[in-house]
């Protein structure tokens, strides 16, 4: 009860000059808060605590822990994570990081005015589609196209600009579920379609489609299954046979393609996604796809496809609610423009990654490598290193049975936790994430980006200091 009675009051406290020094910084309402928070979390400690403490004491501890507080609560909660786990579109730590043109483009747009939805040449309001509606019909060869938050408002804005009221036809084995719980069927029930599933899971044919044609059908539905895969005994309708019945009974076909590409990577052992241009080629009427995955902008929805159900889905009402602002509009346009003009596979991080030949990765592990046993001198024996081959992943929903050839540096620990060592990082600033194999802590050297290995190699010798 001894060291209750000794808590100081939040004006004893306010009057110290270690927070009269910060009321000059910060709101006082601020700093009063964050002093409450302190005060009640070791007044806690303090009733289970056997040790006794005089005031003087207890101020200092208070104003220990409310410099972590406060420190907490002023640097934000969204963190510079190292990503060394080889998952190149790592979907919980950001996907895509940005370009430098795209970097530079959104950081132009947020720090200045800009002319959004001013034409500049007219002198009167514009239309802030226009700045990458032209850029993604010359990439792509579609007629349109339209930017929105993310492909499942992409998805939405379509069911529910050409099939609200009316019947989408899709194959049971695209029925798709991605991360997040977005299900094709719960999306067609929010646009207000209504769905009807022909085919079977494994087995869909065009006479599937054909015999549930009526004049309610408003929609050929076509999803990319991305993230999955149907081996074995299946069968599904191309996009091609599609978008000609499609054609033939007058009906538009929408084919969502999730992630979306623009470089054909086969030459690099990645295949079975289809371009986005492909599918534009093939008559599809509408294509969808994610701006934040294999394309490596802005997390963005964009929809390609005929101008006429392009400009329908402009006046959508809920086209304003699902419209995309000036830095996603910035970054995009920085990104196309690579691809347009520039060299998509040195500057777009994305493409870059997934271009690395494996050659290039041992190097680049037996450079870390290197790099880093001077620096764990005097911990040989707590910490054995190993240039590794590693299988690293694309991520992000797309390629989900190929396994990118890789090189990383293992780390095997003596003497230390190995759980205990991961979340020592994962505490660091910035974070670094790293792979767990058997005893080893894993680095793989393909998702590092410029800078990334001096951080890594600092915080692995200060773990093992």
């Amino acid at each position: 009860m001894a060291n209750l009675r000794n808590i100081p009051s939040i004006d004893d406290l306010l009057a110290r000059p270690e927070i009269q020094s910060k009321l000059s910084v910060y709101r006082r309402e601020f700093i009063v808060d964050v002093l409450r928070q302190a005060v009640n979390e070791l007044r806690e400690e303090l009733r289970k605590s056997k040790q006794t403490y005089d005031k003087e004491q207890i101020s200092n501890l208070i104003l220990h822990r409310a410099d972590k507080i406060l420190s907490t609560a002023v640097s934000g909660s969204l963190k510079r994570v190292i990503n060394a786990t080889g998952v190149v579109l790592h979907t919980n730590l950001g996907r895509a990081p940005l370009s430098d043109q795209a970097f530079q483009y959104m950081q132009a747009a947020a720090q200045k005015y800009n002319n959004l939805e001013f034409d500049l040449d007219e002198g009167v309001r514009g239309s802030r589609y226009d700045h990458v509606e032209d850029l993604l019909t010359r990439l792509t060869g579609a007629e349109g196209a339209l930017v929105v938050n993310n492909n499942a408002a992409a998805v939405l804005l379509g069911l529910s600009t050409i099939a609200q009221g009316r019947e989408v036809i899709v194959s049971r084995g695209q029925l798709i579920e991605i991360g997040g719980a977005f299900r094709i069927p719960e999306v067609m029930k929010a646009s207000g379609a209504r769905l009807v599933e022909v085919g079977t899971t494994n087995r869909t044919y065009l006479k599937d489609y054909e015999a549930a044609i009526n004049e309610e059908t408003a929609l050929l539905f076509s999803a990319h299954t991305s993230n999955y895969k149907i081996m074995g005994f299946s069968e599904e309708v191309g996009l091609t046979d599609l978008a000609e019945m499609g054609q033939a009974r007058n009906i538009p076909v929408m084919h969502d393609l999730g992630s979306g590409i623009l470089v054909d990577l086969v030459d690099w052992g990645l295949q079975d996604e289809p371009t986005v241009q492909a599918s534009i080629k093939t008559g599809a009427d509408i294509v969808t796809f994610s701006g934040d995955k294999l394309l490596g902008g802005p997390q963005a929805g964009i929809i390609l496809g005929r101008k006429k159900y392009i400009e329908q889905m402009k006046k959508n009402q809920l086209t304003r609610a699902l419209r995309v602002d000036k830095l996603t509009i910035a970054a995009l346009e920085g990104t196309l423009l690579e691809y347009l003009c520039g060299n998509p596979r040195q500057n777009v991080p994305v493409i870059k990654m997934l271009t690395m030949h494996p050659e290039q990765l041992r190097e680049k592990a037996e450079q870390l490598k290197e790099k880093l046993a001077p620096k764990l001198t005097g911990n040989a024996q707590r910490c054995k290193l190993a240039v590794v081959a590693l299988e690293d992943m694309v991520g992000g929903g797309a390629y989900p049975t190929y396994r990118l050839p890789g090189f990383g540096v293992s780390l095997a620990f003596s003497g230390k936790s190995l759980d205990k060592a991961a979340r020592e990082l994962r505490l660091m600033e910035p974070a670094l994430l790293t792979r767990k194999q058997e005893d080893s802590m894993l680095i793989s050297v393909r998702t590092l980006l410029p800078g990334d290995e001096e951080e890594v190699i600092r915080q692995l010798a200060q773990v093992l200091r």
